[in-house]
């Protein structure tokens, strides 16, 4: 395809997978029970890398509605409703975006994006290995 609109959404794609991977890292750098600012440092930063990493997919996939000419998800559940979309065929129209496996990971990651807005303060490592998973597909 030879539409330049291709650019921004490979960029967001490259930088979301850039995104989750260093979340994977810093997750594995750990530090989570060290003391004060130090266990501080560590949780925001991997649930800052992580909110990116979502936040960048969910720009790639809103890209790729708007070169199809569709419209975006509105309403209070637009988040999880593109997922779902992308994740659907459109009979006559398109084949789905992306796989039930990426949509279900997607999904994972949307969800601790939530999460980690509204809950910043109960942050618990371990709790964070599912979005971890679903970051490596």
């Amino acid at each position: 395809m030879t539409d330049a609109r291709w650019i921004e959404i490979e960029t967001d794609l490259t930088n979301a997978v850039g995104h989750f991977e260093k979340s994977i890292a810093l997750y594995e750098l750990g530090g989570f029970n060290e003391a004060g600012i130090k266990s501080y440092q560590a949780e925001m930063a991997l649930m800052h890398s992580l909110q990116s990493a979502h936040t960048s997919l969910e720009n790639c996939f809103l890209g790729i509605l708007e070169m199809l000419d569709e419209e975006r998800p509105t309403g209070k559940n637009w988040h999880a409703d593109l997922i779902r979309r992308i994740a659907r065929e459109l009979p006559g129209r398109r084949p789905a975006i992306v796989s039930e496996t990426l949509a279900e990971a997607a999904d994972e990651t949307r969800c601790f994006r939530h999460r980690a807005t509204h809950t910043y303060d109960s942050f618990e490592s371990d709790d964070i290995v599912p979005t971890l998973d679903a970051a490596w597909i």
